[in-house]
């Protein structure tokens, strides 16, 4: 058992109770950003002269060695080490001698595991960014192909009003385009650096933690050396942000779902990311975004977990912060797993444009523009609404649309009513007439459409 304490015990750990406290198996993940936080580590040592120039050299020789190792292959990260730390330290001084051991001069683990986690963090928020930008430049294509794709717009799940398909996507755009600036402050505030800060009060050594920072390209030190080693807000904010992104992957999946069924029939999903059935050969199931959808329970209980965690913990650092790590790490990687396979769904789907308006005169969503027509013809508007409300029952037993019903049953509702109808309640029409700011007309969709673009090429 590969330790880095020990002194003050007189006998061996239980087997069971090291396994227990081990967190090897996990934290191996972060084996860059430990040795990347002790190459900043003994530099800021040697530069203030608690360790000297060939001190220096020499770990950092033996640092770099470990890593070109462990990437190539050669050097395994085995359970008999307790920790990344300990793994790390171990194969050091193997490798350079006592030399070594003056690696942890004026650090703790506390600090350490701290560094490694915000460094960790960071990175995939970095590596998330892009992953949400292509998302969205996959969603800006299909807004810019769709600006005349009439569709119906709901409410309660039921038909509304007639919108286009690039207004429809457009709402998720602005989902998406807040994740990634959610993801942007949250790394802006985690942006400082906890390492100096020793286990919880800071060290008798002269270390310059302005320096480390600045090495590690963190904006300052943590400014308290306890909220230093016991913070972990940042990986709830992260989880949160997670969570937020995956809520609304999975509201676009149950209208993947919705509109891929037979009822449905406004998409048809690549083959590449639809199975089929074990038994019913006529099945083509939406199971990537099945699987989306379902997945966003588990990051779900990440964030749970970890606001459970911490709830009771008094300053300054606790062991129950070692449980922060797995479940991070997973709804990381179902995140990004998600947005990826996702976007890849997205931009292979093609859309039914002609059911989909046929959709929307089936489904009564020009009702409101008759109303609308009735009132610029004389009529109060409640009047209109009630005289609309008929004509719907009307066509309603009939069978047929509001753009079908003949000019001579319309005027047995209304003597106003002209042939002028036909055009003022087209699913072109209705969505012509409504340019107001953020809503689905064509110079409403065209400004939407160019802020979007100057947004993505920021």
């Amino acid at each position: 058992m590969a330790q880095l304490w020990g002194g003050r015990f007189t006998k061996e750990t239980d087997k069971l109770v090291y396994n227990f406290n081990a967190s090897i198996s996990f934290d191996q993940k972060f084996y860059r950003q430990d040795i990347r936080g002790s190459l900043a580590h003994v530099r800021m040592l040697a530069k203030q002269g608690i360790l000297t120039e060939q001190e220096r050299d020499q770990i950092i020789d033996g640092l770099n060695g470990i890593l070109r190792d462990v990437e190539n292959g050669t050097l395994s990260i085995t359970d008999e080490y307790e920790d990344i730390h300990s793994f790390v330290e171990a194969n050091l001084i193997d490798r350079i001698g006592d030399v070594g051991k003056k690696l942890h001069t004026g650090r703790s683990r506390n600090d350490q595991v701290a560094l490694d986690m915000k460094l960790y963090v960071r990175d995939e928020i970095d590596e998330l960014d892009p992953i949400l930008k292509k998302l969205l430049l996959v969603i800006e294509r299909i807004m810019e192909e769709n600006t005349e794709t009439y569709m119906p717009g709901f409410t309660h799940l039921q038909k509304a009003q007639p919108v286009t398909l690039a207004h429809h996507f457009g709402a998720y755009f602005e989902m998406f385009r807040r994740d990634r600036s959610r993801l942007a402050d949250i790394r802006r505030r985690m942006n400082t650096c906890p390492l100096g800060a020793g286990a919880l009060a800071g060290t008798t050594y002269p270390l310059d933690r302005a320096y480390t920072a600045q090495l590690l390209d963190f904006d300052e030190p943590t400014a308290n050396s306890m909220d230093s080693v016991s913070d972990r807000d940042y990986i709830i904010e992260l989880l949160s942000a997670l969570s937020t992104i995956q809520m609304h992957l999975s509201r676009f999946s149950e209208e993947i779902c919705i509109w891929n069924s037979n009822e449905y029939r406004f998409v048809e999903i690549d083959d590449a990311y639809s199975t089929g059935s074990s038994i019913m050969p006529q099945k083509k199931n939406p199971d990537i975004a099945e699987l989306v959808r379902g997945k966003t329970g588990r990051v779900y209980g990440a964030l749970m977990q970890m606001l459970t965690s911490m709830k009771g913990l008094p300053l300054a650092y606790n062991k129950d912060m070692q449980e922060d790590k797995e479940l991070t790490f997973d709804a990381i990687d179902t995140v990004k797993g998600c947005v990826v396979l996702f976007t890849g769904m997205l931009d292979t789907m093609k859309f039914r444009k002609d059911i989909m308006e046929q959709s929307a005169k089936h489904g009564f969503t020009n009702a409101t523009d008759v109303a609308d027509y009735l009132v610029r013809k004389g009529i109060p508007f409640r009047d209109a609404h009630g005289i609309t409300g008929r004509l719907v029952l009307d066509c309603l037993d009939r069978g047929c649309s509001l753009d079908d019903l003949p000019l001579e049953e319309f005027r047995r509702y209304s003597p106003v009513i002209d042939s002028d109808i036909y055009e003022a309640i087209s699913m072109k029409t209705c969505v012509e007439r409504r340019n107001t700011t953020g809503a689905p007309g064509p110079e409403a969709i065209r400004a939407e459409i160019e802020r979007n673009r100057k947004y993505l090429s920021a």
